[in-house]
């Protein structure tokens, strides 16, 4: 299983992706994608098996993924201070991976009905579905 994270700014919600599921499951593949280099670096600093940068690297990613997991915001064009391109949330929701997506009430775009929780807590849901995904996929 292919999973491909994606995020923007500092890559600090990739970054702890990144992270936990090479702690549970060091033997998946975890491709970083950043849309700038300072995310990139973050997650692959934090155990990605190798990364990109930029908005060809989110629209090639997104045709090979199984998983694609990362901020809300990488959905949504100009999201995350305007790191989204269009094409970008294209590629995402286009993709036949299944997206796993982290609700982060930032940037002008609110979840109504999801539970406030702090980061800890919504990085440790996502690597649990990020997990059962890898074991149905053998």
């Amino acid at each position: 299983m292919e999973l491909l994270i994606i995020d923007a700014q500092g890559g600090g919600i990739g970054k702890q992706l990144a992270a936990s599921v090479k702690k549970a499951r060091p033997d998946l593949l975890v491709t970083a994608v950043g849309t700038n280099s300072a995310a990139t670096a973050a997650m692959l600093r934090a155990g990605a098996d190798r990364g990109a940068t930029g908005e060809n690297a989110v629209l090639a990613g997104c045709r090979r993924a199984d998983v694609i997991a990362g901020p809300l915001g990488i959905v949504i064009a100009d999201a995350l201070l305007g790191e989204i391109t269009p094409a970008m949330a294209l590629a995402v929701g286009q993709s036949r991976a299944k997206r796993i997506l982290i609700p982060v009430n930032h940037c002008d775009n609110i979840v109504v009905g999801v539970e406030d929780l702090n980061m800890g807590r919504l990085i440790a849901e996502a690597v649990e579905r990020i997990l059962k995904n890898a074991e149905e996929k053998g």
